[in-house]
């Protein structure tokens, strides 16, 4: 029987070279004439044949993409070789409507493409396509090959092979190894017929109609049903993604810890807003876990109640405002202050010059009163227009709500979106410059980002000094399935040096008053394992008490099948040598397809 790589030649014509003092230079690509889809597909992430035309490529319709730019369909041939590595489905890309049919048995004329997903600087990896195809359809009706089972025992249990660093860390022309690495193993699988079975859900339907299972129901689970991320050298394999070759008007609307019963079948897709994909032409049945929104403690008489809470780019003309107030009325159980990220201006993205946002901070203490709750003040600083990142025209910021009978805010004028905060030390005590305050609003490390919101407050005769951040987002960072292997986390660079000057400034305080009590909280956009967590912490300076929880309970957002920690609450020693501190991550929005925001409030009891 001829091996496996004397078949592929035997398919392909014999290409020209040219000797050289250093070996055979191959001058000219081997031109493929009749191939089938696995010498397309070949062993590595990248066609062998790539760039070529190929002729009468057989194998029957598996899948019909009807929408969206790419229109087209998948294809995978019956007869399958001995090989693993090499996949027997492959996508046919029509831009258009394609004429064909589950079942068909079809032959394919055109040309090996490699898509990329979101642009080749995305860094993700490529689709191996057919381009520019002329499609016969010789039968209908026929049989669809039986579909690859993907489960516990088939992903292995390793993410990743090293990107090759010659290559700056592709791992693209890596022969794959679909029983040692799970990426490699669903590349083998790539456009080809795939079924999962009674998966449970780890992440929500998001608006595009797709939620994430998971195939290993014991990795990393929790007790309400996702899948935790609490390293970056121990990924969660089982993770995949799910869309739908029907319409989204069926799509289930699932959250955390349903079930899809059943059956789920379609071609493996790969896409740049999760990578590998099921494309179900079967959706199985979704059997609801009967999840619930978590509901917090109230705070005791003497306990400070502190929150950190991104309502995501809030503004008057949201609809979300009753239920942003009845969250921090009910399931926070109003919190003494709480951090809101993410608050817009008063006419959110209209880009015409206005920053100050009022009406959207009054429309939700009016509606926190109408839920029941007390009538916070607050404190904000007016951002510069357009220089603080986020939506354009949005100006967001954070903001203090606090509550005036439970705690005083410390007013000192000259504050505003230019002057930087300091600490002086009076009758032996740290002390504002002015309050509220903005850390280093001219530095490079807040160009384009939200700056840091200083305030003094005081709660039962007890100053505190509150930082609210919202660090550099992790927007432009390569993925988790990228081709380069360990990705790059390029975002870190400028969130490094904000987390320096957060921690200067907490140090500052600290060097001035040995014993004050000092937190820093909000959207830290990182995980409290990772180097901003670390630098934010520093020698002792701070410490993020989400690190109370076990880890199993350590998220506050969920993404592409991962729950993990992007909100923090970091306090100082006085605070955390307190024996009554109390830590909640509050579980609202993050797991739960009709959520309000992406995010998931934290909340901080402790005695001054």
């Amino acid at each position: 029987m001829p091996s496996k790589s004397s078949a592929r030649l035997a398919a392909l014509t014999v290409a020209a070279v040219c000797s050289t003092a250093s070996g055979v230079v191959v001058t000219t690509p081997a031109r493929a004439d009749t191939v089938r889809i696995h010498d397309i597909q070949g062993t590595t992430r990248i066609s062998p044949l790539a760039g070529q035309k190929v002729t009468d490529v057989a194998g029957i319709v598996t899948g019909v993409r009807t929408y969206g730019s790419s229109r087209g369909f998948w294809i995978q041939d019956p007869n399958p070789d001995d090989n693993p590595a090499t996949s027997e489905g492959i996508f046919v890309f029509t831009g258009s409507t394609p004429k064909v049919a589950v079942g068909d048995s079809v032959t394919v004329t055109g040309t090996v493409s490699e898509f990329v997903p979101g642009g080749t600087s995305s860094g993700n990896q490529s689709v191996t396509e057919i381009t520019k195809p002329t499609v016969t359809v010789l039968s209908s009706g026929n049989a669809v090959p039986a579909p690859v089972v993907i489960d516990a025992k088939s992903v292995p249990a390793q993410y990743t092979p090293a990107g090759d660093t010659t290559a700056n860390g592709s791992i693209n022309g890596r022969t794959l190894e679909p029983s040692k690495y799970a990426l490699d193993y669903y590349e083998s699988l790539e456009g080809m017929n795939v079924r999962i079975a009674d998966a449970r859900v780890v992440t929500a339907t998001d608006p595009y109609s797709e939620l994430w299972v998971t195939v290993k129901p014991h990795e990393h689970a929790n007790r309400r049903g996702g899948t935790v991320y609490g390293s970056y050298t121990s990924q969660n394999t089982g993770r995949l993604q799910v869309q739908s070759l029907g319409p989204t008007s069926s799509f289930p609307a699932a959250n955390v810890g349903d079930t899809l019963t059943g059956t789920t079948t379609g071609p493996l897709d790969y896409n740049q807003f999760g990578g590998y994909t099921l494309v179900a032409g079967q959706l199985g049945t979704l059997k609801s876990g009967g999840l619930q929104r978590e509901t917090t403690r109230k705070q005791a008489r003497g306990e400070l109640a502190v929150a950190t809470y991104n309502v995501q780019n809030l503004d008057p003309s949201d609809g979300t405002f009753a239920a942003h107030a009845s969250a921090i009325v009910h399931n926070l159980q109003s919190p003494d202050i709480v951090s809101l990220e993410e608050i817009q201006d008063n006419n959110g993205a209209t880009d015409d010059g206005t920053v100050d946002a009022s009406q959207t901070v009054n429309k939700l203490i009016d509606a926190i009163v109408a839920a029941g709750g007390p009538k916070y003040g607050w404190r904000s600083i007016n951002p510069v227009n357009d220089q603080d990142g986020g939506e354009p025209g949005g100006n967001i910021r954070q903001v203090f709500l606090f509550n005036p009978q439970r705690v005083s805010f410390t007013d000192r004028p000259g504050g505003d979106s230019t002057t930087a905060v300091g600490v002086t030390k009076v009758h032996g005590k740290a002390q504002l410059t002015v309050s509220p305050g903005r850390i280093d609003p001219a530095g490079d490390a807040w160009k384009s980002s939200r700056k840091p919101l200083v305030g003094e407050f005081v709660f039962r005769g007890r100053t505190v000094f509150l930082i609210a951040n919202h660090l550099n987002s992790k927007g432009g960072d390569q993925s988790l399935h990228a081709q380069y292997q360990p990705p790059t986390r390029s975002s870190e660079t400028q969130r490094h040096l904000q987390a320096t000057e957060v921690h200067a400034f907490v140090k500052n305080i600290l060097d001035t008053q040995k014993n004050a009590e000092v937190i820093a909280l909000g959207d830290m956009n990182d995980f409290e394992f990772s180097d901003t967590a670390k630098i934010l912490q520093g020698d002792g300076e701070l410490w993020s008490a989400i690190k109370s929880l076990p880890k199993s309970e350590r998220y506050t957002y969920d993404y592409q099948g991962n729950e993990q920690v992007l909100d923090q609450i970091l306090v100082g020693p006085s605070i955390r040598r307190g024996c009554d501190l109390d830590y909640d991550s509050v579980h609202i929005n993050s797991e739960f397809h009709d959520q309000i925001s992406d995010h998931d409030p934290q909340v901080l009891r402790f005695r001054p």
